[in-house]
């Protein structure tokens, strides 16, 4: 199967509901997967997805020269033509994220990587589960997350990607913006989606995570939903993760609550099957209908058949060890001087502030 191009794609990947289309009853095989809709016509590219979801995982690579280089084992397949553009990574706060260009797509990619030590462990444990307002102008009663807020609006995640999303469209031109992100990363792929969307409008911003948590309120689901209309929330079976922070219905303007539109990954009689789920952001028969003594961490590591773990998961590489070390030594040593180099930000250790551009 080729990959599409932006043009096409974005028709699928848009949600969309036209008075001419008609309910699909059931599930419509396919030599790759299984579809299932439910009351709404919507268009889900499993290849599109699929190519999505290995930027999501390759944001986890901890050698930063080969994720710079774009030469690490996670960056071919779909993705082996990707230009990097920015490569950022703050050592205090455990985060990495990228942006650069996919000219098959004609889109520039945001990938972000959250904190990965014990993450989901930390989650269950401190998250109770305190709101924050929402710091954006009318969007009243809207509430987020405050460390999933905070690690993206008061890191250096914000401005740089704001930047390098600037530099990438007066370089090629106006290009659509896809963010993703896995797990906390999708969390902060979220808030940058919006950001980007605020500022370069919805229509032009793609958000497509995998294995998210919630996020925010009721009420900031329904300004998300209407700043950034063009977004999928892919969940995988059992995972635990996008069940928290918990939605409780009896309290549904306090509770955490999904934005739309999740896409359900799981086995239906041997079949892989994607259920694309109603507008609400919490269909009780997609993921939801898994009962709380099912919910599984390992569901949460394997999106689409590709592995989404972390090269080492015992410690946030990307602080310890030799390797910023000899990535700067390296940067250091070769500099940049034409106008297509690579950006490269890094916090490291006391807040030192290293860049290039």
């Amino acid at each position: 199967m080729g990959r599409p191009t932006w043009e096409a794609a974005a028709l699928l990947l848009v949600l969309s509901v036209s008075a001419a289309s008609r309910p699909l009853h059931g599930i419509v095989a396919t030599t790759e997967s299984s579809f299932q809709n439910s009351e709404q016509s919507f268009g889900f590219n499993l290849t599109l997805a699929k190519t999505i979801v290995e930027y999501a995982s390759a944001v986890y690579m901890t050698d930063l020269t080969e994720l710079y280089t774009w030469t690490c084992s996670k960056c071919n397949d779909l993705i082996q033509g990707f230009e990097m553009r920015c490569l950022i990574v703050d050592v205090q706060s455990c985060l990495q994220a990228f942006v650069g260009v996919d000219h098959g797509l004609n889109s520039i990619i945001v990938s972000i990587r959250g904190t990965q030590e014990n993450s989901v462990q930390n989650w269950i444990k401190d998250m109770l589960w305190k709101q924050v307002d929402l710091n954006y102008p009318n969007m009243p009663n809207a509430k987020v997350h405050t460390g999933f807020y905070s690690s993206y609006n008061n890191t250096l995640l914000r401005p740089v990607i704001a930047n390098a999303v600037c530099k990438a469209r007066k370089l090629y031109g106006h290009m659509s913006i896809i963010v993703t992100g896995h797990s906390m990363g999708g969390a902060l792929a979220s808030f940058c989606a919006l950001d980007l969307a605020i500022t370069h409008g919805g229509n032009n911003v793609y958000l497509m995570t995998f294995g998210q948590p919630r996020v925010g309120n009721t009420a900031f689901a329904s300004y998300f939903t209407k700043y950034v209309p063009n977004t999928i929330r892919v969940t995988h079976e059992h995972d635990i993760v996008p069940h928290l922070p918990p939605y409780f219905f009896i309290f549904p303007h306090q509770t955490y609550h999904h934005f739309p539109r999740e896409v359900w990954e799981h086995e239906v009689d041997g079949n892989t099957v994607y259920q694309v789920c109603d507008g609400s952001g919490e269909d009780p028969n997609c993921s939801r209908s898994v009962f709380v003594f099912f919910w599984s961490a390992s569901d949460h590591l394997t999106y689409l058949g590709v592995d989404m773990e972390a090269d080492d998961w015992s410690t946030c590489r990307i602080v310890l060890g030799s390797s910023v070390e000899q990535f700067l030594q390296t940067r250091l040593a070769t500099g940049s001087g034409d106008a297509a180099a690579v950006d490269v930000v890094v916090v490291a250790d006391h807040g030192v502030l290293v860049g290039w551009s």
